[in-house]
């Protein structure tokens, strides 16, 4: 009966070493460097795709939320009272900025209209290049993630290859049982870097295109809003 034991133990043990994570634990200490540095990138990347997914979510949302009162209301004050309800939404920040810039010029007298075009488009234009960089915070890491993870994943599957054809040159067997580790390792490097790099692009692509659109928005908003006030300055 112990024999027996023995062997299962034996067994169990062999195919705990050939697991992932024992293959991981049995790396050198350069692919797992490497391996540490791409889940890392992957659990930043996470990170930053939930937060901006909710982000985007919420902003698009609210803009046309906030859109659908500005059409809808006849003043401009009381759109105004209304913009706390839409801070996620940069379309109604953008507004917010250019309400209160033309309550200066209007409280400024006649004599500041004839810039108040120019201060207003300004101040429109601050507002929106202001949202957008808060739009666009953290997206750089995932195009930085998916320019570089396959590379530095690739860095190990180098280093992996090479540590395989050392054991080669050093004159002992050639056999599976001894090289195997070592691409083992190189091709987990590989699939880390790919599996850090691949979401993070998708997510870079479609949080660009969000944001684009968003400074669409902005851009013809402003522009609307700009022709709203040279008609009431008129």
């Amino acid at each position: 009966m112990e024999p027996v034991l023995e062997v299962y133990a034996a067994a169990v043990q062999a195919t705990d070493d050939q697991s992932i994570i024992g293959l991981i634990l049995q790396a050198d200490i350069v692919v797992q460097l490497v391996l540490a540095m791409l889940v890392l990138m992957s659990v930043a990347c996470w990170t930053i795709i939930f937060q901006k997914a909710a982000r985007m979510s919420s902003a698009s949302r609210q803009s046309a939320r906030f859109l659908d009162l500005f059409w809808a209301s006849k003043r401009l004050d009381e759109v105004y009272e209304k913009t706390g309800s839409f801070r996620r939404s940069p379309v109604a920040e953008v507004y917010r900025a250019g309400y209160q810039e033309l309550m200066k010029i209007t409280a400024a007298g006649a004599e500041q209209h004839a810039d108040a075009t120019e201060n207003l488009q300004r101040t429109l234009r601050r507002a929106a290049a202001v949202e957008s960089t808060s739009l666009e915070q953290y997206v750089t890491f995932l195009g930085t993630t998916g320019a570089t993870a396959p590379f530095i994943g690739l860095f190990g599957t180098v280093w992996g290859i090479l540590r395989a054809f050392q054991k080669l040159g050093a004159g002992g067997p050639a056999t599976i049982d001894v090289v195997g580790p070592d691409i083992a390792h190189a091709l987990i490097a590989t699939a880390v870097g790919l599996a850090a790099a691949i979401p993070a692009v998708i997510a870079f692509n479609y949080f660009n295109n969000s944001i684009r659109v968003l400074n669409t928005e902005m851009d013809n908003f402003s522009a609307d809003f700009l022709n709203i006030v040279k008609r009431h300055l008129k």
